[in-house]
């Protein structure tokens, strides 16, 4: 594609109603590449610049969607690859609602972590747990330092390693 995209553009073309639109199925003919990071820390970057309209992140992270070949915005007519640089979610928020663990990311998004949605850790460059919720289609939420360590209160010990259990599911965090 050959030009630049307006993101109000985009907006519109994203559908309007609730809950999330069927990304998965949208098979546009049209593609191209549209300068929009994804920095580490949550926030959305359009040509530079924050995008400081909220109402506008949220929208376009109902029309993310992660296949091998990179990070796309996806409309029904055309699909815009964007860049991210780890996550394209941060877990801000963890409750406990029974059983599950509920997490919250900076988007709106609400997932119980289980199966469907699995907690990793990795290790990063500097040693530390870099700990991931999965949120929908591949896409994930880096869960945040202060949320990690509330996870880590919470957390049970196992065979020499501290884990959580939500719907379920253990998910070690670390050696104890």
């Amino acid at each position: 594609m050959t030009g630049k995209t307006n993101l109000d553009d985009l907006a519109r073309a994203a559908s309007p109603k609730r809950g999330l639109p069927p990304v998965h199925l949208w098979k546009p003919e049209r593609s191209g590449t549209i300068d929009i990071v994804i920095r580490k820390d949550g926030s959305w970057v359009h040509e530079g610049g924050v995008i400081g309209r909220e109402a506008l992140v949220r929208l376009f992270s109902t029309i993310l969607r992660k296949d091998p070949d990179g990070t796309w915005l996806v409309t029904p007519v055309e699909k815009l690859r964007i860049t991210v640089e780890d996550a394209p979610f941060t877990a801000v928020r963890v409750d406990r609602a029974g059983e599950a663990l509920r997490f919250t990311t900076n988007v709106g998004d609400e997932v119980e972590a289980g199966l469907d949605h699995p907690i990793r850790i990795e290790t990063g460059a500097d040693g530390e747990p870099r700990p991931y919720v999965h949120v929908r289609g591949g896409l994930e939420a880096l869960i945040t330092r202060p949320v990690f360590y509330e996870l880590a209160e919470m957390a049970q010990e196992r065979g020499g390693e501290l884990g959580v259990v939500s719907n379920g599911a253990w998910f070690g965090l670390g050696p104890a």
